[in-house]
């Protein structure tokens, strides 16, 4: 077996693990690329070590003929994820050398070898099995802020009748359970409750054995595409608790939105400024500040100051965006220069952000020298912004924008605004400088992701669901990155070229145009990007301590790519 070396550095990180799991820490494991291609190898400690390496993996499914799955409770001398109830067995096939050469090992193989080594199946038996290569899918997720897995798995479903016999130092306790038994487990519920179990046996019952698909049907599967899940959470914690929660901080949020637009008194204006407030709107730029302050310092009542100015300016620049995309439709009302006129609807935009600035020096909440770097920041924001703006704006008059362009265009358009959210929120928290830029750096990910995300749901959402013209972006001709990745493909797309930058377009030629984006793999390209700039949202928060506010912070990252049902 090829060993891979471990660097001086990372010594440490073993001290005081268990020998025998640390002995194995040097294996070479299978680096891959997103569509799993062997782009190399590294150590099993570096693979899984602080930010870790995309590495290939496989996961068992064991039943018997009474139709019982093997599950096992991984021992408490792990050094990833101990303690936590798995699948039948779940390793990484390795990088050996043969002859002088690297070469990588078949996930069968690595299956018949880590059966014997765990389970105590003897090789000679569990080489003669049939085993059944269901599907794979791509995920990460940490266990503690060193240890992470991110791994293409290859998920391998199998029946046999045979006796177990364990390795204390990888199994702590293993049962065979019914597919009733087994809905339990994944929902933790009964007697599952107390116990932790592995994000990523979740995943592999949710995709390739869901309630209504009997075994046989299972293993009869064979899923070519790789499933991308990305970030999968250890402790979810309570979802429902954390959306009553942000609920509560929208509604604390609003209430500084209305009391700044009281201000306006000249009542045209007024109901211009407010009328866009009307739509509803997630208000989750309102709430970043507190969300943030919460998690890396002491929320106060000065970031729901803070959260409504930035709000505001938002709707600021919507109401002027909507006026040059000459878009009629905005959260489900008319756009604000629709309902009122062009003139109105470019005055009540600068009477927002003149009002944000102004609310934000006139709260007590808010000490005088935290005042300096705020303004600096949301000058820059607004100045980014409008850049941002501006490029998007003449891209459309471009003969060519490149996939570059396009990511620098959304970084000041999109992603300055969440960036500044989380960046201020820290500020007037009392963080360290190194985790305000932390979060500076979490919220600019977190912006690319949803502006991504924006691309993708305007394509795959209908009119009533948007709030805005469904499919806009094509008949606008807009340059996102998915008709930039259509465009530069060289694949023949008929009804997109025929709708793209076409006004009259009619519903049915856009739909035609959504289907040639998704026969082509332009809309899953943008997803696959949208899911990078997640996982790297989420790498910025492990390098902060953990904390219920952190865990909420996880949670708004994970929410931008399920915004489609």
């Amino acid at each position: 077996m090829n060993e891979a070396w471990i660097g001086e550095d990372m010594e440490t990180a073993l001290d005081g693990k268990d020998a025998d799991q640390t002995s194995m820490m040097s294996e070479s494991c299978i680096l891959v690329d997103n569509e799993d291609n062997a782009v190399g190898s590294m150590s099993k400690l570096e693979s899984h070590y602080m930010e870790g390496r995309l590495h290939r993996a496989f996961s068992v499914l064991l039943f018997n003929s009474k139709d019982e799955l093997l599950v096992q409770k991984r021992a408490s001398s792990k050094i990833t994820f101990p303690s936590v109830w798995a699948n039948s067995c779940c390793s990484h096939p390795l990088m050996v050398n043969v002859n002088g050469s690297d070469v990588e090992e078949g996930v069968v193989d690595a299956a018949v070898r880590k059966m014997e080594q765990e389970l105590g199946i003897p090789a000679e038996v569990s080489s003669k099995w049939d085993y059944n290569l269901v599907g794979r899918f791509m995920y990460s997720s940490r266990w503690d802020p060193e240890w992470i897995e991110r791994e293409i798995d290859h998920v391998l479903m199998v029946r046999a009748d045979v006796d177990v016999d364990p390795n204390p130092n990888e199994i702590e306790a293993h049962e065979w359970i019914d597919l009733d038994e087994l809905g339990r487990m994944v929902s933790q519920e009964g007697r599952w409750g107390d116990e932790v179990v592995a994000p990523w046996f979740k995943a592999i019952v949710k995709t390739f054995l869901p309630e209504g698909r009997g075994i046989e049907a299972a293993m009869a599967s064979r899923d070519q595409e790789i499933h991308r899940f990305s970030r999968l959470s250890l402790n979810p914690g309570d979802t429902d608790a954390i959306l009553s929660d942000l609920s509560n901080h929208r509604e604390k949020a609003e209430e500084h939105i209305l009391n700044g637009l009281s201000k306006i008194t000249q009542k045209r204006l007024h109901a211009a400024m407010s009328h866009l407030f009307k739509g509803g709107g997630k208000r989750l730029r309102a709430m970043l500040p507190m969300l943030v302050g919460q998690a890396v310092g002491r929320g106060h009542e000065g970031h729901y100051v803070l959260g409504a100015c930035i709000e505001i300016i938002h709707n600021f620049t919507l109401v002027h965006d909507d006026i040059m995309d000459q878009d009629p439709v905005r959260r489900g009302l008319k756009a604000v220069h629709v309902e009122f006129d062009d003139s109105t609807a470019i005055n009540a935009g600068d009477a927002m952000l003149a009002l944000s600035f102004e609310m934000l020096a006139d709260s007590s909440h808010i000490e005088d020298e935290q005042l300096r770097p705020l303004v600096r920041s949301i000058g820059e924001m607004v100045r980014r912004v409008s850049e941002g703006q501006q490029e998007d704006f003449e891209f459309e008059e471009r003969d060519t924008v490149s996939e570059e362009d396009y990511m620098a265009m959304i970084e000041g358009k999109t992603s300055a605004m969440f960036q500044m959210c989380a960046r201020t929120g820290a500020i007037i928290a009392g963080a360290s400088d190194e985790v305000v830029e932390t979060m500076s750096e979490w919220g600019l990910m977190l912006g690319l992701c949803f502006q991504i995300m924006d691309d993708v749901i305007d394509l795959r959402s209908d009119t009533a669901t948007l709030g805005k013209t469904s499919g806009s972006d094509i008949s606008s001709g807009k340059r996102t990155i998915i008709a930039l990745h259509a465009l530069s493909s060289g694949k023949p797309m008929p009804a997109f070229e025929a709708a793209y930058g076409n006004e009259d377009a009619t519903e049915g030629m856009i739909a035609a145009a959504v289907n040639d984006l998704e026969q082509s793999g332009s809309l899953e390209y943008g997803w696959k990007r949208a899911l990078e700039y997640h996982e790297a949202a989420h790498q910025a928060l492990d390098r902060i301590g953990e904390s219920d506010g952190l865990q909420v912070l996880r949670t708004i990252t994970d929410f931008q790519m399920a915004r489609i049902q």
